[in-house]
């Protein structure tokens, strides 16, 4: 059924009986050309993408749980381009296209708001930074524009401008950023994959993997083997787990828990994305009026999806610096999501050592606004066995040969990207 005008009016008018299940409950099949495991935003977005653009149908996601229960429901939805590096913003930048046009090819209202996002600066140094990373933005076809102080006081006056230890000077704006409704975005790729013939397959969890010689012919789970071609794994922080059932033990990640917030509803106040430059602290408003918000990875390694006191701590306080009118606001709720933090804070979206594995994985703070150009890219690699142009960075192999990603330029230290 395709989703109109139409389609709701002839529904409402015979009391919502002809609605139809968004996708199936697929049982698995005994084989495949490919198998995707991990039910998240990469992992539906790839199996969508083999089938729309490169006519794979015979693709089968698989899940342990229920699709878009991990990381994919557990971020603070924020989607952007402003990068700085080469290998970076071309990618994010195709990311930014593609959810400029995904509501209206996936037939699914994702909740695409492009409110715009907005980083302060805090210093001259600061300043600087950003005024190179806008022009980096711009030279890969992305916009930018750097605010000055009173720039950013016309738009957000109730900020702290003259914090004795954190005076705001001006920030840098992408007006194409925004957010999108998490679950939405799970919810229209797999019914857009559903509908060109791919099986969502729920509660399986992979077990092992099926070999043939040192080739992955297939994966072993709680609902019985299944066999493929080619199996892709899209697992977020799970990956260092599940990638040493099939003998990959020294991957360049770590798996951190990241915690984000919402408040209880206010009247509208926040209309984009502000980030913090002086600490690390972000915030938006959902559309029910909460305050989302969230701050750095716990500093420890966990597969716990639940954080620890003194991380709320330090992002209460970044968030009080920067607005101090929500420090009477009550909090609703929190969660952890897990991360997959990469040596250099970049992803990897490539073959293995292993013939038959894929990876996609080591996605740190960026996975969600990634989701569409690393389906993308992921299914290219899949179906083409090349790297696609503005993910071929994203070697596996660059730990090795030196040619790393690093964003922020810290070294190779996961918590600090």
């Amino acid at each position: 059924m395709r989703y109109s005008f139409l389609s709701l009016l002839t529904n409402g008018l015979t009391g919502q009986k002809g609605w139809k299940p968004a996708w199936r409950d697929a049982a698995p099949k005994p084989a495949y050309d490919v198998i995707i495991v991990g039910g998240g935003g990469h992992g539906l977005a790839t199996a969508y993408y083999l089938a729309r653009v490169h006519g794979i149908r015979n693709v089968a996601v698989i899940e342990k749980g229920t699709i878009g229960s991990g990381n994919a429901g557990r971020n603070t939805t924020i989607i952007r381009s402003n990068y700085l590096l080469p290998g970076n913003e071309p990618f994010y930048e195709w990311s930014m296209k593609l959810w400029e046009g995904l509501e209206q090819e996936l037939n699914y209202n994702a909740m695409v708001s492009q409110r715009g996002i907005l980083n302060l600066y805090h210093s001259d140094a600061q300043r600087d930074a950003y005024a190179r990373r806008g022009n980096a933005m711009r030279l890969n076809g992305a916009d930018s524009e750097l605010l000055d102080r009173e720039g950013v006081r016309a738009m957000y006056p109730f900020l702290d401008f003259d914090n004795a230890r954190f005076p705001i000077q001006g920030g840098l704006m992408q007006r194409r950023a925004g957010t999108a409704r998490h679950d939405a975005v799970v919810w229209g790729y797999a019914r857009g994959a559903d509908r060109l013939g791919v099986d969502i397959i729920q509660n399986c969890e992979v077990t092992g993997f099926i070999r043939e010689g040192e080739a992955i012919t297939g994966v072993e789970t709680t609902r019985g083997a299944i066999r493929a071609k080619k199996v892709g794994l899209a697992v977020a922080g799970s990956t260092s787990r599940v990638a040493a059932q099939a003998g990959l033990t020294r991957l360049p990640i770590e798996s951190h828990v990241l915690q984000a917030f919402v408040s209880e509803g206010l009247k509208p106040m926040v209309d984009g994305v502000i980030t913090f430059g002086a600490g690390h602290f972000y915030i938006s408003q959902s559309d029910k009026g909460g305050l989302v918000f969230g701050g750095d990875i716990d500093g420890y390694n966990s597969y716990a999806q639940r954080g620890n006191l003194p991380v709320v701590e330090d992002v209460a306080e970044g968030g009080m610096a920067l607005m101090p009118r929500i420090g009477r606001l009550r909090l609703l709720r929190m969660w952890g999501g897990i991360m997959d933090m990469s040596m250099d804070g970049s992803p990897i979206i490539d073959h293995t050592p292993i013939p038959g594995l894929y990876l996609n994985a080591g996605w740190c703070y960026g996975g969600f606004k990634a989701t569409p150009a690393s389906g993308w890219c992921f299914a290219h690699l899949l179906a083409k066995d090349e790297p696609h142009k503005v993910g071929a960075a994203f070697r596996l192999d660059r730990f090795r040969t030196g040619h790393l990603i690093d964003e922020k330029g810290v070294g190779a230290q996961p918590n600090l990207h």
